[in-house]
């Protein structure tokens, strides 16, 4: 059995604001040991449970947070920025499950840095279904017919993951007071309940299927101003919808979608306010 983990930060037991994700401020060293830590309990979970193999792709802004020095040594890493599928860099056909750790709700919800990707974004739309990260991610998982397994983050998080996959298994390490308060578990608890937790979604693998996309899907971001928009509608094939902030793009599959996704929302990073 061969096991997948996104790993994302704004959602790791214990980190409640900017100061702890973002690697120009003060907390963020300490958060990737945490990070590293959380990861660990997860992976050893999975290797005690019987995995021969788990893949744990850094998900988090640089994507260069993780401690290779301190990760789990049996573990595979995949680490760095500019990758071509992102969160979602190195899943295949071949694995037999997925798990997202340290995940957020998506942008304009409830929850600790809720967000999705960047700042820009209002929404994501795959046809007429809004969702986040998480539902781009699990997307492209569902076009390699993996499911994902467990998610653990924030509650809201939990929540969005329940709503988005039927069955799933989810772990809250945190819940939410303000967008940047938590009330949390410890870490060494956060463990705790997280080696359980993986236990408990690898016995009720069978009962998740994972999340088909669209056979042509319909990609629309809506972004938070005309710039951003602007932005974007300049990479080829798209087009800005008229009064809105949504540009739309007609994908031939999943995976074109995703990328476009990434191109779509660096151009919109582009945008000053001056």
């Amino acid at each position: 059995m061969k096991l997948y983990m996104s790993v994302d930060m704004e959602g790791i037991t214990g980190l409640p604001d900017a100061t702890f994700v973002d690697w120009k401020k003060h907390n963020y060293e300490r958060s990737r040991k945490i990070m590293t830590d959380e990861a660990n309990y997860v992976i050893q979970a999975a290797f005690d449970y019987g995995a021969e193999e788990v893949l744990v792709n850094d998900s988090h802004s640089k994507m260069n947070n993780l401690l290779i020095d301190e990760i789990h040594s049996d573990a595979l890493l995949i680490t760095g920025e500019v990758k071509p599928f992102s969160m979602m860099q190195g899943l295949d056909n071949t694995y037999s499950g997925a798990f997202f750790v340290g995940y957020h709700a998506r942008a304009g919800q409830r929850g600790v840095m809720s967000h999705s990707m960047i700042h820009a974004i209002r929404n994501f739309y795959i046809n007429d279904h809004c969702i986040g990260e998480m539902g781009m991610n699990a997307y492209l998982a569902g076009y390699f017919e993996v499911p994902i397994l467990l998610v653990a983050g924030d509650d809201q998080a939990a929540a969005e993951a329940e709503k988005l996959i039927p069955h799933v298994t989810t772990a809250v390490v945190k819940e939410t007071i303000s967008r940047s308060s938590v009330k949390s578990l410890t870490p060494k608890k956060a463990g705790l309940l997280l080696k359980e937790k993986v236990k408990l979604a690898l016995d009720n693998r069978k009962h998740v299927s994972p999340l088909i996309p669209p056979e042509k899907p319909e990609l629309t971001i809506e972004f938070n101003n005309s710039g951003q928009a602007e932005w974007a509608s300049l990479m080829p094939g798209t087009m800005w919808i008229p009064g809105t902030t949504k540009v739309r793009f007609q994908a031939k599959d999943i995976k074109e979608a995703y990328q476009a996704m990434l191109v779509m929302t660096e151009l919109a990073m582009q945008t000053t306010f001056s």
